[in-house]
């Protein structure tokens, strides 16, 4: 079993904090009140994103239709009470690739969401994650 790690420091303020991961990058996030770095829920909702991202291009390379990019606009919503976890998110892709068949994004963008996605995957299995596909030719 891999195992990763990272290391949490609080700086600067009473709600500053910089992680330093395993992989040698480091993050800096707060409570909103400082507005010196990203949200811890902003960084799950990034996590989703960039893994199931990783996961489409990958699937669709191994189609030998590699997308000439990749763009996601990410809409999460949060509960009103505490916690404020995610109720709700919705992945909307738009992938360039004169390749790329719309069938085939979509089922790439499936098996990321349903399958591989780690990070989906260390989620709640009741949070309601959507996705939709903009396909522009290449």
């Amino acid at each position: 079993m891999a195992e990763k790690t990272a290391d949490l420091t609080l700086t600067g303020g009473p709600m500053r904090f910089e992680v330093a991961l395993g992989s040698g990058h480091s993050i800096v996030f707060d409570d909103g009140e400082g507005d010196t770095g990203v949200r811890p829920a902003e960084l799950v909702v990034a996590a989703l994103a960039g893994c199931t991202a990783v996961d489409v291009v990958d699937i669709l390379k191994k189609r030998r239709t590699e997308p000439t990019a990749l763009d996601m606009v990410i809409t999460a919503q949060r509960a009103d009470g505490t916690p404020r976890r995610l109720v709700k998110v919705h992945l909307a892709y738009r992938i360039t690739g004169g390749g790329v068949e719309r069938d085939h994004a979509l089922r790439a963008i499936e098996l990321a969401v349903t399958k591989y996605c780690s990070v989906r995957d260390s989620l709640d299995p009741e949070l309601p994650v959507t996705w939709s596909l903009e396909l522009l030719p290449g």
